[in-house]
């Protein structure tokens, strides 16, 4: 199966590199503004397909995305250190306006996977170049807190001692800062989080809860302060998605996609604990949320709708 990258930046080929290393699809087609960046980005990727699975890796242009099954949008200019990611709406939004319908135009059947920040109103402004094609919503999937999940499951996992992938626990809302760990539906197993703490003697006391809060929430900033990028833990997460809808896996992801309505706010896109398959987005799932993530998933809500209405005015 062939698969577009639209952007061939760190985000773009480290997402390239991560399903090479995975052996999913059997096409990657870069494509970028910067030909000679998505030239050299493919060739190395290339030269590392004889240690992993025999894809065929190459740069192209609009036109070569033709056939594929899903296309990861990745252009856009980076996150600046101390930048947060709603400030990138502003010059992220006049990308968009030339890349999703060059994209449609070879594409029209296929799926947009959005990773350009901010990743929800991006995935918003995607769906909306696209309902110009006919697109149905349901196949514009944003990675949302795909990752921010996947952070909170490894940090709780570590704290009490358990296997992260036993740890089923979400990050909902904005991929930024209003998100939500959803503590009060945690589950260890089949376990209650609070069960399994008292079962076990395992402290996870308020202090402990703020540190993971803060690791998670404030993960990308301490990274970028770092050297400048993130890009590792979002390609995997990307490969994650890919591999989910070329295998019809059904499987449930923290994506964010639009939504009529999320906790009173309409016309929306912020993640939610939703099934991903061949098709796209099939279903999505409420969480059992006490009464402050409640409030806090509405709060998250209407930080997204707020940026969009902005966004929207200008366009």
């Amino acid at each position: 199966m062939k698969i577009g990258i639209v952007g061939s930046g760190m985000v773009g080929a480290t997402a390239a590199y991560a399903m090479v290393m995975r052996g999913i699809g059997r096409e990657i087609v870069l494509v970028d503004k910067n030909h000679k960046r998505c030239v050299a980005e493919s060739e190395d990727i290339v030269h590392a397909v004889p240690f992993a699975d025999p894809l065929l890796i190459r740069a192209g242009e609009y036109s070569d995305l033709r056939g594929s099954r899903l296309v990861i949008i990745c252009a856009g200019v980076s996150q600046k250190e101390g930048e947060s990611r709603l400030d990138l709406l502003e010059r992220n939004a006049a990308v968009f306006k030339e890349v999703v319908p060059s994209i449609l135009e070879y594409v029209p059947e296929g799926l947009l996977v959005v990773a350009t920040n901010p990743v929800d109103i991006m995935t918003h402004l995607a769906a909306y170049y696209a309902s110009r094609s006919g697109l149905a919503r349901t196949k514009i999937i944003g990675s949302g807190t795909t990752l921010d999940t996947a952070r909170f499951r490894a940090l709780l996992g570590e704290k009490i001692g358990v296997d992260p992938q036993h740890v089923h626990a979400y990050v909902i809302g904005e991929h930024g800062d209003s998100e939500v760990l959803s503590w009060a539906s945690a589950r260890v197993g089949a376990a209650t989080l609070d069960g399994f703490c008292a079962e076990h003697n395992v402290c996870l006391d308020a202090k402990a809860k703020r540190d993971i809060d803060d690791l998670v929430r404030h993960a990308a900033y301490t990274i970028i302060e770092g050297k400048g990028a993130t890009y590792y833990g979002i390609g995997s997460a990307l490969a994650k998605i890919v591999d989910v809808i070329l295998h019809d896996q059904r499987s449930i992801l923290t994506v964010s996609t639009p939504a009529d309505e999320v906790a009173g706010v309409k016309d929306v896109c912020i993640s939610l604990p939703r099934l991903v398959g061949g098709d796209g987005v099939l279903a999505t799932f409420p969480l059992p949320l006490d009464q402050g993530e409640k409030t806090a998933l509405r709060e998250s809500a209407q930080v997204v709708r707020k940026a969009i209405d902005e966004l929207m005015e200008v366009l």
